[in-house]
């Protein structure tokens, strides 16, 4: 963590503190219906409020086109400031006399939430002018927000690049956690990659094959690997014109002595619905009339002995159709089985992805894990080798 600056460096007392967090909340009828990104975002706040910095958050919601009613940032300020067990002051604006007076108000240990960045085409575009009037209202940056850390914007990459810049707590975390996975981890290295298609997977299979000792392929994605290699998969959801990526993928882990698992038998249905009669068939052995819907326990086996094998795991997106039982037995074997080899202090284990956090969820381990990323695009960016605007606008 020693590339990055932290708030271990910054002296925040008395200073304004422009503050750049998550708060891209699923809302119902005015109301936050999932608190976790604004409960990771708290540590950072209280530290910097505790030691007399004014806290002033920018924040983006949703995709406005303008100023937008329905996309203000107001309901969840007051969320927020639940979570926080202190008042949260809010502006209607992010620039300009609206912001620049509700800063001038604001006491040593304050917090003040500014009004979506993203009502200004500005922020998007990275303007000059836009991150010049941002500036304004702060003495010190400090980007907590890895989810958004994958897009060059004003608030998340423009602000770093004319103000001191600081990792908060929650990016400094995320990114000892990336580092421990990929980029100087305990070997050997196993990554564990499903989900429905390969073709939104290229790169990240690609960039993994160079990186690991061993990358195990399941989900819907499993069965365009399986197609590649000749064997008949039956009604099953593949990417069938991907057959020579698929090859060309092989190829490339093969000369870079990484181990491709894929699934050597699975469990079929005739119809992908709860509950639907199903059979475990050989990977060889797939009938005409049925799809596949999760890798079988023989393949399970395989999977836990690579996690055996392994001293750190990267891991994203399910084995199965885990959203629809019992095709999700595949995914919950094999996650618990890596959360109790991290408990045990085995492995290192690192997951990401909006699926991945849904499965992990629902076998009960996302806790047990040594870190989970709740950033989809900017965990998957980071899985594909890709620099992150926001994170390298903080390198030491």
């Amino acid at each position: 963590m020693t590339a990055f600056r932290t708030l271990d460096q910054a002296d925040v007392k008395g200073k304004r503190v422009l503050v750049r967090v998550d708060l891209n909340v699923p809302m119902e009828n005015g109301k936050v219906t999932d608190a976790t990104r604004i409960e990771r975002v708290l540590p950072t706040i209280r530290e910097i409020a505790d030691k007399g910095g004014k806290v002033i958050l920018l924040a983006h919601f949703g995709r406005p086109k303008g100023r937008d009613p329905k996309e203000s940032l107001k309901p969840v300020a007051e969320a927020v400031s639940q979570h926080l067990g202190k008042n949260v002051a809010f502006a209607d604006d992010c620039i300009g006399e609206a912001a620049s007076n509700a800063v001038a108000a604001l006491k040593e240990g304050e917090v003040l939430l500014l009004e979506n960045t993203r009502f200004h085409a500005g922020e998007e575009k990275n303007d000059p002018a836009f991150v010049s009037a941002l500036a304004k209202l702060g003495d010190i940056y400090v980007n907590d927000a890895f989810s958004a850390a994958h897009r060059a914007h004003a608030s998340t990459e423009g602000l770093a690049r004319v103000l001191p810049g600081y990792a908060g707590r929650t990016m400094q975390a995320e990114l000892d956690a990336l580092t421990k996975g990929l980029e100087a981890p305990k070997r050997p290295v196993v990554a564990i990659v499903g989900g429905a298609k390969v073709s939104t997977k290229i790169d990240l299979l690609e960039n993994l094959v160079t990186k690991v000792d061993a990358l195990v392929i399941g989900g819907g994605m499993a069965n365009t690997f399986v197609h590649a290699t000749g064997l008949n998969i039956g009604k099953s959801l593949a990417e069938k014109d991907l057959a020579a990526t698929a090859m060309r993928i092989i190829e490339k882990a093969r000369a870079s002595n990484c181990a491709i698992i894929l699934p050597v038998d699975g469990v079929c249905a005739y119809e992908f619905k709860a509950g639907a009669h199903n059979q475990t068939y050989g990977i060889d052995a797939i009938p005409e009339d049925q799809m596949i819907l999760d890798v079988g326990s023989q393949s399970v086996e395989r999977i836990n002995a690579a996690i055996n094998d392994a001293a750190t795991l990267v891991w994203n997106g399910p084995l199965g159709a885990f959203e629809i039982p019992p095709f999700d037995q595949g995914t919950v074997a094999a996650a618990r089985h890596a959360a109790q080899r991290t408990k045990e202090g085995k492995l290192v284990s690192v997951a990401g992805g909006g699926d991945t956090v849904a499965a992990l969820n629902h076998a009960g381990v996302a806790e047990s894990f040594t870190y989970v990323s709740t950033a989809g695009g900017a965990f998957l960016e980071w899985l594909e080798g890709k620099a992150l605007p926001g994170v390298e606008a903080l390198r030491a």
